[in-house]
């Protein structure tokens, strides 16, 4: 199809294939700015599908769903990486589709990934794929220890594996049944740190600013943004790596590039290297909702749409804390973490100056799932800091 960047004005009707927080926010955003929604996800009580104008509760891949949203729609996206690379391209013949399936299905395949990155000419861990019995026999010793990961599905940690020696990667590549692995060289790490992205159609490109991020057990705990939060000369490298990954894949839409800072000679911390992508929206970059002229999904809009990408400004030094299931049960009520639910103390957090509280309309909590998210904005970073951490203990979150 030919792709026109006559761009849709509000009252059209934006979809997306996912129904989880980020299509949510998502949603919100977009009809803020004036655009319906439409949401296909397969459960009927899917945080973005309740607040939609439409929701679509089919699979996938079913041919009646996409068509029905084919029909209602004028341009769609993705909220979720793991969606089927294959609805994208089906939904593509007959309307705008960012990012591309071609684009997601790199961010899908942590062996393409690996390789996009090598193509790209950025940083990247030394690692080896295995496929095979016989890769896995290959693999150099001077990758251990490591950290063996499934090329497909793998996210918040999961389908993950530290591996130190011969057998226990032997053992690891076992215990992920054999499936497509990629072993990364475990590295000494300062930090960890991200940055979004905003394609446009028409090749143009903005970004947020970088994100220094804390993970906890594999998923992301803490975001902390404000001027100085990584040194000056690796946010320009990794801002400039980003992008030349998102120029390679002729990407359109929203991209979150994930780095690791690295120790190098003692405690001086001298480079970073592409960890991954997310074709979509990114917990990190939640905090732009509250601290930025432009959140990362009001961008997400505008490259759907085909509206001037303007350059996000940070006016507010932010700090954004994950709210996991784990907030509703605190542990003083037993040793089962699920035998008590109680509601955390919202009064009291928001007593606290500068801080947004963000909940996701999930009905469930759960130990280890995403609720919700917590932005504090001040004057200083000293600040935005100091009330994340007092709100961090009333929350009883570990401090950090």
């Amino acid at each position: 199809m030919s792709k026109t960047l006559k761009p849709l004005l509000p009252g059209s009707t934006l979809g997306v294939l996912g129904g989880g927080q980020l299509g949510r926010m998502w949603a919100h955003t977009a009809q803020r700015m004036g655009y319906n929604t439409a949401v296909l996800d397969p459960d009927a009580q899917s945080p973005a599908g309740l607040v939609s104008h439409h929701h679509i509760h089919t699979d996938y891949l079913d041919p009646a769903g996409l068509k029905q949203l084919a029909a209602v729609c004028q341009a769609v996206t993705t909220e979720f990486e793991n969606v089927p690379a294959d609805a994208l391209a089906q939904l593509a013949a007959t309307l705008p589709v960012s990012p591309a399936a071609s684009a997601v299905a790199v961010a899908q395949d942590r062996a393409r990934e690996k390789a996009h990155f090598v193509k790209c000419g950025v940083p990247v861990a030394p690692h080896a794929v295995i496929d095979t019995a016989e890769q896995l026999a290959a693999v150099s010793d001077t990758l251990l220890p490591g950290i063996l990961k499934t090329s497909r599905m793998g996210y918040d940690g999961k389908g993950q594996l530290r591996v130190s020696t011969r057998d226990e990667l032997q053992a690891g590549w076992a215990k992920l049944r054999s499936v497509p692995c990629v072993l990364e060289k475990m590295l000494p790490l300062a930090s960890e740190c991200s940055v979004i992205v905003a394609r446009g159609r028409d090749g143009a490109m903005v970004n947020l600013p970088v994100q220094r991020n804390l993970h906890r057990d594999g998923i992301l705990a803490v975001t902390e943004v404000f001027a100085g939060n990584v040194p000056e000369a690796l946010a320009q490298q990794a801002i400039t790596a980003a992008k030349a990954v998102a120029q390679e894949l002729n990407y359109v839409g929203v991209l979150c590039v994930e780095f690791f800072v690295l120790v190098e000679g003692g405690d001086v911390v001298s480079k970073l290297v592409v960890n991954e992508i997310a074709p979509r929206p990114h917990n990190s970059g939640h905090y732009s909702q509250d601290a930025c002229d432009v959140s990362q999904f009001e961008l997400q809009v505008r490259t759907m749409a085909d509206l001037p990408l303007t350059q996000p400004r940070q006016h507010s030094p932010a700090v954004m804390l994950n709210l996991l299931g784990d907030l509703w049960f605190p542990k003083q009520l037993g040793s089962d973490p699920n035998s008590s639910q109680v509601e955390p103390a919202w009064h009291d957090v928001l007593a606290l100056p500068g801080t947004h509280l963000h909940l996701y309309g999930k009905r469930e909590a759960r130990v280890g799932r995403k609720m919700g998210h917590l932005n504090i904005t001040a004057a200083t970073p000293e600040a935005a800091r100091h009330t994340a951490l007092q709100a961090a203990a009333i929350l009883g979150i570990a401090a950090f």
